[in-house]
């Protein structure tokens, strides 16, 4: 598998120790990680470490689901730079990542699996082209195409008048190159959404996690926690969704899986929830803290209000939290995910999107419509159920298989 993120420069200032709590001026030992397995195992804490007191950080109220995860120091920011190995991070950096056994091979079956998930738009749109002539005929044939992949009619229209442009400034007369002219006028169109996702910015960055129920939003915590893990950070799980039945059930399961813990209630307010799993966060110096919240539909302004208390309440528990909030959205939703970007985004200031289920879809064409109404950054794309079908947005590999 390769690299999700890349490093802060290691003369990024350390986040600032809280009251009451151990200090230890002692250098800490580089941390050497082994390539991934099949089963993330967080490395063990020094023997000479104080251990960090969950209970004393934590109100009555909380409950953890499950152990937590060795401590590992924060010494630089990384983010996701596209194609990059583990072995290509910083010199500087205080950790050694060992490579995967071949990035290279991992890469190709990223990219054939993103092929596959976008197969059936990329046969309504590429099979245009074949023998075609340049003639208002493709013209009207594309535009159908596009408006059935949900590209919107704001972008098709776009696409359509710059692609006549250039057709007509270079002189274009093999459909082939008109092929090429569109995707570059795609990769273009899509390239602002394409946005390193940055790690290391807080301790602990704080991240709210949104989404209407069934578009995957628990399991790409999930995912995210294991490549996290993966590139040597500390996670802690909120289980901030109590309106659905069973989801506390669900995070603490990927929680285990993965050796993170989890804090919940039994019964009660979801900001409560968040507050005290960023609080724990703070006390055990985590670098991650993720917060679940419940899924809703745009349209349902009283928990729409909810998500705004969520976000108020974690900026009292951190300055500046959330640093991120993320809306999870599927991809077969087409326009109708469209009206969630703008809507969550009106309520939240969305900062990035992880769009999912993009496999098995005519809709791939939904990153036009949301690059050309709400350009919000895509951080993350999903083709399947596996932790590898989950990967960086990258705008040209996205075209390269959109358009083939």
């Amino acid at each position: 598998m390769f690299s999700f993120f890349k490093k802060k420069p290691a003369d990024a200032a350390p986040a600032p120790a809280l009251e009451n709590q151990p200090t230890d001026t002692a250098a800490t030992p580089p941390l050497t990680l082994p390539a991934e397995t099949s089963q993330q195992t967080a490395p063990a804490a020094p023997l000479d470490a104080p251990a960090p007191a969950l209970a004393s950080a934590l109100p009555v109220s909380a409950e953890v689901l499950s152990p937590p995860p060795a401590v590992l120091p924060l010494e630089q920011e990384q983010a996701f730079a596209p194609g990059i190995a583990y072995g290509d991070l910083s010199a500087s950096s205080t950790e050694t990542v060992a490579p995967p056994p071949n990035p290279a091979e991992g890469k190709r079956s990223w990219l054939a699996r993103l092929k596959a998930g976008l197969a059936k738009t990329s046969a309504n749109l590429s099979l245009l082209f074949l023998g075609a002539k340049i003639d208002d005929d493709l013209y009207e044939e594309l535009e159908g195409a596009l408006l059935m992949s949900d590209a919107g009619v704001e972008a098709t229209q776009y696409l359509l008048d710059a692609l006549k442009k250039k057709v007509k400034d270079e002189k274009l007369t093999e459909a082939a190159q008109v092929k090429v002219a569109l995707k570059t006028l795609l990769t273009e169109l899509l390239q602002p959404l394409q946005k390193p996702f940055v790690l290391g910015r807080n301790q602990p960055l704080v991240m709210m996690i949104a989404g209407v129920n069934g578009a995957g939003k628990t399991t790409t915590i999930g995912k995210l926690a294991k490549h996290m893990q993966a590139h040597g950070q500390s996670v802690l799980l909120a289980a901030g969704d109590t309106f659905r039945a069973a989801a506390r059930e669900q995070l603490s399961i990927w929680g285990q899986r993965n050796n993170v813990t989890v804090i919940a209630q039994e019964s009660g307010d979801p900001a409560a929830v968040a507050f005290d799993a960023v609080s724990a966060g703070r006390a055990r110096k985590m670098d991650v803290v993720m917060v679940d919240t419940a899924g809703r539909l745009p349209t349902q302004l009283h928990l729409m209000e909810e998500l705004k208390k969520i976000k108020r309440v974690l900026g009292k528990a951190q300055d500046g939290a959330p640093h991120e909030v993320l809306l999870v959205i599927d991809g077969n939703t087409g326009q109708n995910a469209l009206a969630q970007v703008k809507a969550f985004d009106d309520a939240l200031q969305l900062s990035g999107l992880v769009i999912t289920k993009l496999d098995g879809t005519a809709k791939g064409g939904v990153l036009a419509a949301i690059a050309r109404t709400r350009p919000v950054p895509v951080y993350f794309i999903g083709v399947g159920e596996k932790i590898e079908d989950l990967q960086a947005f990258n705008a040209a590999e996205f075209v390269d298989a959109l358009l083939g």
